[in-house]
Parts: C-alpha cells; sequence; structure tokens
C-alpha cells in the first residue's frame, strides 16, 4: 500500500482492492457453514467471536474474531517487558483477551456508524503524524525497502500488518472523538480544580511509630501460651520440613582424563559454522554536545541556538571537544565523560542525529543538527564498514568457548560415571575410590546453604523431591557436579511454645498492633484538643515534626503520599487539627500552620492547560462508560461467543471468569 502514498490518483488501485474485497467476500459466503459457534465448530486457533445481533444473528456467520495466537503473543510480549514470571501467562492471556474483544467491538461499531479509514487516511496520516518525518524527511519518500526496515525494527510488524493497525487507530480515535465531542467544562470547575490541586499546606504533626507501640505490647508467658493454643492450627507446619544429604562433589580438576584440548580443525570448523555471530555492522563512533530545547517556545528555540552556534565558533577556533561538553551539554549521560557516546549503529539514534553522524568522516565536526531533543554538535572520532571479524581475531574466544563446552560435556560424563558406581559400592566408596570428600549435613531447609558448595540451590531442589535412600542423583553445583542422596527426613511439624516464643510473641504483638494504635491515636487527638499539640505529643509519647509547605502529590516522612492517606489536612484552615490519621505504620494527629491557595492570576495563567487536562479525564470516563454499556449490550444479545477450548486455565484453578 505504501507505494501509492507517493500517488495522487490511485482509483485503478482501489478498483483493484474492491474487486479482490468483492471476491473474498463472496467465497466466504460460499465456503462458511452457518451456525451457532461452540466448542466443536470453532476453529482451534479462535479465541472468540463477534457476532451479528438481530434474531438471526447467531445462526449467521461470524462478523470478526479474536484468535488465540494473536492473544498468546500479546501476553507473551508484555510479560517479558514487564517481568512478569511464566505461571502468570493464563491470567494476562485473559486480560489481553479481555482487551482485544472490547478493540474489536470499538472498530466494528466505528464501522458501523461510518467511521472506517481508507487507505487515503493511512497515507495523510504517515506523512503528517509523528511519523512524517521519519518518512517523509522534506517531503519525500524515504523508499520501500528503507520504510519497511523502519516498521520491521521499530514494531516487529510487516508493512501491511503495522497499515493495518494504523488503520484501526484511526477509526478508534474517530469513534473517540465522535462520542465524546459534546464534553464540556465549566469555568468554575476549571478554577476549582486548579485551586484545589494548586493548594499548599504546611503543618505540625505528631506521630505514633507503631515500633513504638509494638514495645508497649508485653503481654505474660500465659497469655502468650493461651494465644499459642487458641493458633494452634496457624503453627500446625511452622517448622519447615528439613532434610538430611549426603553427598560428595567434583569440579574440572578432578577429570581423570585432565584438561580437554581443542584443534586448529574444531576452531575453524566452529568459525566457518557461526560467521554471521562475528558480522560487524556499519558503525561510527562519536561525541556529541547537547544543548535542549524544552517546549516549542521560540524565544528559548532561539536562545538554545544561539548558545550551541557559540560553542561550535569556539570549536572552529581550536577549542577543545571534550571540553566543551563537559562544560555545556544537556546530557547527563555522556557530559562528564565529555560528550562520549562510542560505537553507534544505523537507528540507534534520532533520524536526524543518525544521518549527520554517518556523512561525516573521522575528525569531522558537524554543523548543527536539530532534533526533538534541542541542538547538537557531533564529532566523529572513527568508522566502522560493515564487514566480518577474522578467524585471527576471534580465534581466542573460540578456543575459550570449545575448551567449555568439553569440559562441561567431560564433567558431565563422569558424573554420570560415578552416580552408576555409587548405585553399586554406595557413595562412601566410590568417594574415597575418587579421592574425593564424602560430607554429611544437618538437617537443611529448602532455603538453606549447603556446606561446601558454591550453589546449593539445585540440588536442594531436587533433594526435596527425592525419596528416602532413592538412588544417588546428579546436581550440578556452580563449579561442577555433586551425586548425592536423602539419608534422612524430617518433616513440618508444630514447635514446641518454647522453641516458638520469640515468633509467637511477634505474631501476638501485629494482631494487638492496629487497635492499640488507632486507640493511642484517638487518645492523642482528645488530647491536642484540650492541650497545645507539642504538650499533648510529649504526654502521649510522640514525637513532634513540621512539614514543609507540600502540595496534594508530596509525599510527607512517617506519613507518605498525601492525596491517599490524608487528602482530608487539605480541607482544613489555619488553626484547626485534623482528626486521628493511621497509615499502617504510625499514627498521626496534624495542625494547620500555613495555607495558601493560588492566586487569580495564577489560575488565569494555567486556565486553558488546566481545563485541557479536565476535558481529557472527562472525555477518557465518557467513552468508558460508553465502551462498557457497548459491550454488556453485545453480551446480552449473545454476540460475543467464547471458544472454552481456547481459554487458558486459570493459575488459582476454577474456569476462566470469560
Amino acid at each position: 500500500m505504501i507505494r501509492f502514498l507517493q500517488s495522487k490518483d490511485n482509483r485503478f488501485v482501489k478498483g483493484i482492492f474492491i474487486v479482490i474485497i468483492s471476491v473474498a467476500c463472496i467465497t466466504m459466503v460460499i465456503t462458511l457453514v452457518p451456525g451457532v459457534f461452540s466448542d466443536e465448530t470453532a476453529s482451534a486457533d479462535t479465541y472468540a467471536t463477534i457476532g451479528r445481533g438481530g434474531p438471526l444473528g447467531r445462526f449467521l456467520p461470524a462478523v470478526d474474531d479474536v484468535t488465540t495466537s494473536e492473544v498468546q503473543m500479546t501476553a507473551a510480549r508484555m510479560m517479558q517487558r514487564q517481568g512478569y514470571p511464566d505461571f502468570l501467562l493464563p491470567m494476562m492471556m485473559q486480560r489481553v483477551g479481555q482487551g482485544m474483544i472490547q478493540q474489536h467491538i470499538e472498530l466494528l461499531e466505528a464501522k458501523r456508524l461510518g467511521l472506517s479509514a481508507t487507505d487515503d487516511d493511512v497515507r495523510r496520516f504517515l506523512h503528517t503524524g509523528i511519523w512524517g518525518q521519519t518518512l517523509f524527511p522534506g517531503g519525500n519518500y524515504i523508499g520501500d525497502a528503507q520504510y519497511a526496515e523502519f516498521v520491521s525494527q521499530q514494531f516487529n510488524l510487516t508493512r501491511d500488518k503495522f497499515e493495518n493497525e494504523v488503520k484501526k487507530e484511526i477509526e478508534e480515535n474517530r469513534l473517540r472523538a465522535l462520542i465524546t465531542g459534546g464534553v464540556t467544562i465549566s469555568d468554575s470547575e476549571v478554577r476549582d480544580s486548579y485551586r484545589q490541586q494548586g493548594t499548599k499546606i504546611k503543618f505540625d504533626y505528631a506521630v505514633l511509630n507503631s515500633d513504638d507501640v509494638l514495645k508497649q505490647i508485653n503481654p505474660t508467658d500465659a497469655e502468650l501460651e493461651a494465644y499459642f493454643k487458641k493458633n494452634a492450627a496457624k503453627y500446625a507446619n511452622s517448622v519447615a520440613e528439613a532434610r538430611k544429604i549426603e553427598y560428595f562433589a567434583f569440579t574440572d580438576s578432578n577429570l581423570p582424563q585432565g584438561a580437554p584440548q581443542v584443534t586448529d580443525a574444531e576452531i575453524q570448523q566452529y568459525y566457518t559454522q557461526h560467521q554471521k555471530d562475528y558480522q560487524v555492522d556499519d558503525q561510527v563512533k562519536v561525541r556529541h554536545i547537547l544543548i535542549r530545547v524544552d517546549g516549542t517556545d521560540p524565544k528559548a528555540d532561539a536562545a538554545a541556538k544561539a548558545k550551541a552556534q557559540s560553542i561550535l565558533d569556539q570549536l572552529h577556533h581550536g577549542g577543545n571537544f571534550a571540553d566543551l561538553a563537559k562544560k555545556n551539554s544537556d546530557d547527563p549521560g555522556s557530559k562528564d565523560s565529555g560528550g562520549e557516546l562510542g560505537f553507534l549503529r544505523h537507528g540507534a539514534t534520532v533520524p536526524e542525529f543518525d544521518q549527520a553522524a554517518f556523512s561525516l568522516q573521522p575528525g569531522q565536526i558537524s554543523g548543527l543538527v536539530k532534533s526533538k531533543f534541542g541542538y547538537h554538535i557531533i564529532q566523529v572520532e572513527e568508522k566502522q564498514t560493515a564487514h566480518t571479524r577474522p578467524l585471527s581475531e576471534v580465534k581466542p574466544t573460540i578456543q575459550a568457548l570449545l575448551t567449555r563446552q568439553k569440559e562441561g560435556q567431560q564433567e558431565q560424563a563422569f558424573a554420570q560415571q560415578l552416580a552408576g558406581e555409587a548405585q553399586k559400592n554406595g557413595l562412601a566408596a566410590t568417594a574415597t575410590a575418587h579421592h574425593l570428600e564424602l560430607v554429611t549435613t544437618d538437617f537443611l531447609s529448602q532455603a538453606s546453604v549447603v556446606p561446601g558448595l558454591p550453589d546449593g540451590s539445585k540440588l536442594l531442589a531436587e533433594a526435596f523431591t527425592a525419596k528416602k535412600g532413592a538412588a544417588p542423583q546428579v546436581s550440578t553445583t556452580g563449579e561442577g557436579y555433586a551425586i548425592f542422596q536423602v539419608e534422612d527426613i524430617q518433616p513440618a511439624h508444630a514447635p514446641t511454645f518454647a522453641d516458638y516464643k520469640s515468633h509467637i510473641l511477634d505474631d501476638y504483638r501485629q494482631e494487638q498492633l492496629p487497635q492499640l494504635l488507632a486507640r493511642k491515636t484517638n487518645e492523642l487527638a482528645n488530647l491536642a484538643k484540650t492541650e497545645d499539640l507539642a504538650k499533648a505529643a510529649k504526654a502521649a509519647g510522640a514525637t513532634l515534626k513540621s512539614s514543609d509547605l507540600v502540595g496534594r502529590d508530596a509525599q510527607v516522612p512517617e506519613i507518605g503520599a498525601l492525596a491517599s492517606v490524608a487528602p482530608q489536612l487539605f480541607d482544613l484552615s489555619v488553626g484547626q487539627l485534623s482528626a486521628p490519621i493511621t497509615t499502617g505504620h504510625s499514627g498521626i494527629v496534624a495542625k494547620i500552620v500555613d495555607k495558601q491557595e493560588p492566586t487569580g492570576d495564577e489560575i488565569a495563567k494555567n486556565f486553558d492547560q488546566t481545563r485541557e487536562t479536565l476535558l481529557e479525564q472527562r472525555r477518557e470516563e465518557m467513552f468508558a462508560v460508553f465502551i462498557s454499556t457497548l459491550q454488556q449490550k453485545y453480551e446480552k444479545e449473545g454476540r460475543i461467543r467464547m471458544n472454552r477450548k481456547a481459554q487458558p486455565p486459570s493459575p488459582l484453578g476454577g474456569r476462566s471468569p470469560i
């Protein structure tokens, strides 16, 4: 499709598209068998379908569907980005699946309302939207190859899929604009909102710390024993299962055949098979000086440009690039190293910087280069053209790699040999025969450290799944292998009161803390009504502190985020005391000592920005209600039909909630 972006007359292309789509539609009508979408008839890759409305809708072919593969791939990408563990994949798929169903409903509604996007719409968006300068620098198309490379690198999509996503975004935005176009915010709402958000307060506050209150909870032994008996079920398995393990271990220094040898022929063979690993792209080593431009103020832009030009003039008159970068650059990542960025590949920086850097020769300095970050001055230090690193350069690395591979193979084979001998002759006899030390541990929990091993975590994990007296097993140790057996098992059990008394005391205190903290905070608040706050704090054993002049988004020591923990403070007048505030880790009573509201000039200055923020919030709320109502309508009409066989099992058990 991108090929006709440069063409003003694409009626012929559109005609072809219409013919193709018409044929496809006729084929679908002929080949699809109408019927109720169910587990029996659904494609294995169908996650859900969105059907037609009306009394016959259930018996007509689906309008749209969501595939299991796209749900799974999207969920996997999100989990990888956020660092979630693999076992959460089913839950993430449920969330992603619901989101995709919602998106499909939005697109169907947009089409129903005549808001569909055309290829011309996509062309205009690519010309004038956020990627306009990248795809059409100076109004000239960068070409099919570079366009495809850009889409692949930035979005991991083909051109057709990328343009389809752009089309969806245009349609969703049109629907959003239609639904929320009538949203308005009154002037008084704008002023009240800015006044509320811009108000700042300063206050004194008395703090009862939970750690201090905990120390006041001192039950007798009789009370603790009664608590222990009452909560017997809680402590039934408090002493975790433990296992006694017998093992011997070895490293590569114990291999009977000694260190392995790697031949030149093996190195050459590996190099030939892995030449792609040694390919080096075009690279350029650069320094730069950045003079940042914040916002779109023409005066700020002109000032930044003048400063950058002054630095460039100094460089042309013999100024030291590194020194000028340290003194002037606004790039915190490279400033202290004299603007050094190291080697960069094509596409690693914004297009303007990339084009300038790769057009210079070593030693040359660019003119002023404008990007979205500001004005750059670039110095090229070195260039490398694309090439394959020669064998002579990478031979030591390959030799070390192959040596380690051979060592690993020999260690694994030796470990299996020793395990076989141990099964026949016993661990002790086998260890003695090979001059290895036999170790018998104390009882260890799964969180213990195995004595004598660099890393015993894998051995412990395997030992806790093995049976007592089972055949010797092999486990890695971080620097070699261990051959081990489980000698004895101590099941999880309840502790005696004497052995677990300190833990029971901690549990008792934590259970009593919320009630005691709330009571003492109430006492403090009542005392502060009749006494000065400082005197009340001293009498209650609290610490008196003072805040800075802060707004709603502030974090205050011992309180935390005011907006979520104590927003009521902003409703008080100077001199007023707060009601008791409990944060979970402290009890607070505060007294307002200063309160500053925005002036009329400040409200007027920020009026437009505040209105736009409120409008955006109101639009989001309205659109969310619209989509929720629309989805409920689809569900009520039976238009959203799930393929239950494609639903991932819930990580918590039971049927999927969708």
